[in-house]
């Protein structure tokens, strides 16, 4: 049996700016996916050619620019995340040897194996965010994964997060006594899976 070794985080992309290099599908398949997840994050996006739906989505979400030009390795320069996703190999891999020169994370789609970071499918349902992986082998099946758990997650989830937050601020005690207290409260998680009486 594998072993997933990769450590999810969740990322205040709104501190960060993000490279895009590309400007057909898979490009706006990146972007796309970014913001729906994160609608705050900036990005700058390099690429010759540019679809009319990566522009349509710029002039929904204004910290998205645009630079219609060939890539160079200077773009790199000030940017914490850089997502290589254009159709011409030679092109990722300039972007590739421009950020391992800079200590810059790069993840370089449909090539895993010169990937620092995955996008994994995420499922968001108000405050609940999971974030789901395969170690880069099946994106399919994480996609397939993520439809399932939106479909099966009520949408209370919410209102429970709520109250699980409005009662967390009134304990008192000390770390350790306030963690067992909830783990009390939330153990009927694990047998009725998704329901919490409010009381």
């Amino acid at each position: 049996m594998g072993h997933n070794k990769l450590y999810p985080i969740f990322l205040k992309m709104n501190n960060f700016n993000t490279l895009i290099v590309g400007g057909g599908m898979v490009g706006e398949e990146k972007l796309h996916f970014l913001l729906k997840s994160s609608p705050d994050a900036k990005i700058h996006l390099v690429a010759i050619d540019v679809s009319a739906k990566i522009f349509s989505i710029a002039q929904e979400f204004p910290q998205v620019t645009i630079c219609q030009k060939a890539f160079e390795v200077q773009d790199v320069i000030g940017k914490s995340l850089v997502i290589a996703a254009t159709s011409f190999h030679e092109v990722n891999m300039q972007v590739y040897h421009a950020c391992q020169s800079q200590g810059i994370l790069i993840n370089v789609a449909d090539t895993p194996e010169l990937c620092d970071f995955y996008l994994g499918s995420i499922v968001t349902k108000g405050d609940l965010k999971i974030a789901i992986s395969t170690n880069g082998k099946s994106p399919t099946f994480a996609k397939r994964f993520r439809e399932l758990l939106e479909e099966n997650l009520p949408d209370s989830i919410d209102g429970i997060l709520s109250k699980l937050s409005e009662i967390r601020n009134k304990l008192s005690g000390d770390f350790q006594s306030k963690v067992q207290k909830l783990d009390e409260i939330t153990d009927i998680l694990k047998d009725k899976g998704d329901v919490l009486e409010e009381k």
